[in-house]
């Protein structure tokens, strides 16, 4: 009989661990719950689950291709049609890929009667522990194709969101490149041919003159050095961030940047607010489904406190309660999670929390990408504007000495 090591909670919200014999993952949980423990880790000894594992919904693969994959499995499990035949009709319509590898084994853990969740937690490349621990819920809720919907439904809407991040970066950066492009080619091309004629000339040049041709003298002779330290910079900073203080610093200043500050808050409200809806509504253990969110969200302030909410949860407080004292949480979503847990449907009202603020980051996105155009449009018209106006006054001056 295999064996089980578990972390719960008990009736104290003290937390305990041990070992316990089961004939499955299940049969554990239940057997958990019987002596008063709320499990928040079941892990089988040797097991797949063993491995180290991401806190993600999607890893490995296309966001679009999980997706399609999590709706087709649903619809299959809908119709009542038997899990191993659902994996073996998705293995055929799945292009050779490594989704189509990962579902081949997965077919063949489920014919040696490996459940699901258990069957996909030996794919941790593909499939990630907030995705495994909802599949688990829905297999022991007896709702798993309710549960693969809404699933589906998160990855597509979470890849709506990043297609609407990329879609709106993609102009400022072009934007960016292209200028930046332009002037080096003028400061290091134009400028030294069109220097040889001032020196010619040996007239005192304007004071813009003589700085745009230190500039392109400097970025000439010296290039080296900028290059050396952007490159030198991206392992230093993957190197440092290796560091939690230091990282815990780095998110901290990202939530204080003007307007992207805003705009990063609203984006990782709506991840709580939604991941942990999502994962409550499919009968994750509170507990267990504030961890997974914490995880989840990238952002180590927001991570750190959540820590504590936990303890406070743990030892009998509300979640409201314990996001309120924290200005990291708004008022809309302390009041929408108060009034959740009063009416006993906090799992809907944090949907519709997370819904809210997902709006929220889009119309800011919108705005602030309709305000970025024009500026950085401006902003090379300034920059080739100078260089031009750089050329020109010493020719204006030329032209004076003759007349």
């Amino acid at each position: 009989m295999p064996t089980f090591r578990y972390k719960a909670y008990n009736a104290s919200g003290a937390a305990v661990s041990g070992s316990i014999e089961a004939d499955s993952e299940r049969l554990a949980l239940q057997q958990l719950k019987g002596k008063g423990l709320l499990a928040r880790e079941v892990l089988e000894e040797g097991g797949a689950k063993d491995a180290p594992k991401s806190f993600s919904f999607r890893r490995g693969v296309a966001a679009a291709d999980l997706s399609l994959f999590t709706r087709r499995l649903a619809t299959l499990t809908n119709s009542s049609i038997p899990l191993f035949e659902a994996m073996g009709s998705l293995c055929e319509q799945e292009e050779n890929g490594p989704l189509r590898q990962a579902l081949v084994r997965i077919r063949e853990r489920i014919a040696e009667g490996a459940s699901l969740s258990r069957a996909l937690a030996a794919e941790p490349a593909i499939f990630g522990e907030s995705y495994i621990s909802m599949v688990a819920a829905g297999e022991a809720g007896g709702a798993l194709d309710a549960v693969l919907e809404r699933l589906a439904d998160f990855l597509e809407e979470q890849e709506q969101v990043r297609g609407k991040v990329t879609s709106a970066m993609a102009y400022p950066i072009l934007m960016v490149l292209v200028g930046g492009g332009v002037m080096i080619f003028l400061l290091t091309v134009v400028i030294p041919k069109i220097v040889v004629i001032f020196e010619d000339s040996k007239a005192a040049l304007p004071f813009l003159t003589v700085a745009l041709i230190k500039v392109s003298h400097l970025l000439r002779s010296w290039w080296w050095i900028p290059a050396g330290l952007t490159i030198a910079s991206i392992p230093l900073y993957r190197k440092a961030m290796l560091r939690d203080d230091l990282r815990l610093k780095r998110d901290a200043l990202l939530l204080k940047l003007p307007l992207a500050g805003g705009m990063l808050q609203r984006l990782i409200l709506s991840r709580f607010a939604r991941v942990l809806g999502l994962l409550l509504s499919s009968g994750v253990p509170i507990m267990r489904a504030l961890e997974i969110t914490g995880e989840v969200l990238v952002n180590r302030v927001y991570r750190t406190f959540l820590r504590q909410v936990m303890e406070e949860v743990a030892q009998g407080g509300s979640l409201s309660g314990s996001l309120k004292k924290s200005p990291l949480f708004p008022p809309l979503l302390v009041h929408l999670a108060g009034v959740g847990e009063k009416g006993g449907n906090l799992e809907e009202m944090l949907v519709k929390a997370g819904l809210a603020y997902e709006r929220e980051f889009g119309a800011r996105l919108q705005r602030l990408m309709g305000l970025m155009e024009p500026l950085l449009v401006l902003a090379m018209g300034v920059a080739v504007g100078i260089v031009v106006l750089a050329v020109l006054l010493p020719i204006f001056e030329m032209n004076q000495l003759i007349k």
